[in-house]
C-alpha cells in the first residue's frame, strides 16, 4: 500500500504526471463449482481526466482522442452518454450517486487503445478532493456483448481501511456467461501510486466464488516504456478478448455451462441494490 489511506491524502496535483502506464498481472481464481485459475502479464494507463491536452503531449507515440500506435478516446468510455466529456460525465455520475461537491481531480485506469483497437473489461475512476482525500471510485464494467453497467459509489468513512478502499456492491449487471446475478462484487483498492493494486471477491450466499486481482508498478510514459510495452505485449487487445474466450471454453470443457442473460440494467447505479437475500460479506 502506499501512504496510510486514513490520512486520505495523495501527492499535489502538481508532483503526478497527467498519465502514466502501469505493468503488472491480472490474476482470476474460480473456487467452485470447478476449481479454475490463470494469470495474464499486462499494462494499463492511468490517466488525469483534466489534463489531456498535458498527456497528448507525453510522448508521439501516444495521442489523446486521435489515432495513433497507443492512444486513448473519451469516446471509449462515453457510449450513449450524453455529455461532452468524460469529465463532465463522471461528474454527473459523482452527483447522482450524492457527491456533495464536485471532485477537484479525477484520474481513469483503463486499458489504452492499441492500433485502433480496445477493450475494457474493468474500468476505475478515482474521484479526489482539493486535499487530495478520495471522495469516490467508479466502476465502468463491460461484457463481450457490447454492454455496459457502471457502479458510482462514494466513498464512506468506514470504507477506509489500512488494507485499502473496502466498498461492495450487488451485483446487477451480466458478465461472464457461467455466472449469475445472485453475487455480491467486495472491492478492495488502493489509491494509485507507485503500484495500483486491485482485489474483487465475488460472492453468492455461501461464500467466496471468484476473486480476481491486479497489481501493477508504475512506469512513465514516455517514448521509451511505449516501445518496452509493445515489444513485450504487441497485441494486448487481441490478448484480452482473445483470452476472455480461451479461459471461457476451458471452463465449459470442465463442465460449466451457459447461464442465459437478462435484459440489461439501467447504464449507471448509484447505490446497493440487494439482488439476494443473506449474502456472503467478504471474509
Amino acid at each position: 500500500m502506499n501512504a496510510p489511506l486514513d490520512h486520505r491524502r495523495l501527492e499535489a496535483t502538481t508532483d503526478r504526471p497527467a498519465a502514466a502506464l502501469y505493468v503488472g498481472d491480472v490474476m482470476h481464481q474460480r473456487m467452485k463449482p470447478v476449481g479454475h485459475r490463470f494469470r495474464y502479464r499486462v499494462y494499463s494507463l492511468l490517466i488525469d481526466l483534466d489534463r489531456l491536452e498535458e498527456a497528448d503531449r507525453l510522448s508521439p507515440l501516444f495521442s489523446v482522442n486521435r489515432a495513433n500506435v497507443v492512444a486513448f478516446h473519451e469516446a471509449d468510455h462515453l457510449r450513449g452518454a450524453q455529455a461532452p466529456s468524460l469529465r463532465t460525465h463522471i461528474d454527473r455520475l459523482l452527483e447522482e450517486a450524492g457527491l456533495p461537491e464536485r471532485a477537484a481531480r479525477i484520474e481513469l485506469a483503463c486499458y489504452p487503445r492499441l492500433f485502433g483497437q480496445v477493450f475494457n473489461p474493468l474500468s476505475v475512476y478515482y474521484a479526489y478532493g482539493a486535499a487530495g482525500e478520495p471522495l469516490a471510485l467508479v466502476y465502468e464494467v463491460r461484457n463481450t456483448f457490447g454492454e455496459s453497467h457502471t457502479y458510482a459509489c462514494r466513498i464512506e468513512d468506514k470504507d477506509l481501511t489500512p488494507a485499502g478502499i473496502r466498498q461492495s456492491r450487488s451485483k446487477i449487471f451480466y458478465v461472464s456467461p457461467f455466472i449469475d446475478l445472485a453475487m455480491r462484487y467486495n472491492f478492495r483498492m488502493n489509491l494509485p501510486g507507485e503500484q495500483i493494486k486491485w482485489r474483487i471477491l465475488e460472492t453468492d450466499a455461501g461464500g467466496p466464488l471468484l476473486a480476481a486481482t491486479y497489481n501493477g508498478a508504475r512506469r512513465a510514459l514516455s517514448t521509451r516504456s511505449i516501445l518496452a510495452c509493445l515489444l513485450q505485449f504487441p497485441l494486448l487487445t487481441w490478448k484480452i478478448v482473445g483470452g476472455i474466450h480461451y479461459e471461457a471454453l476451458i471452463l465449459w470443457l470442465k463442465g460449466m455451462r451457459h447461464v442465459p442473460r437478462p435484459a440489461p440494467p439501467p447504464r449507471a447505479s448509484f447505490r446497493d441494490e440487494a439482488n439476494f437475500e443473506n449474502h456472503a460479506a467478504e471474509p
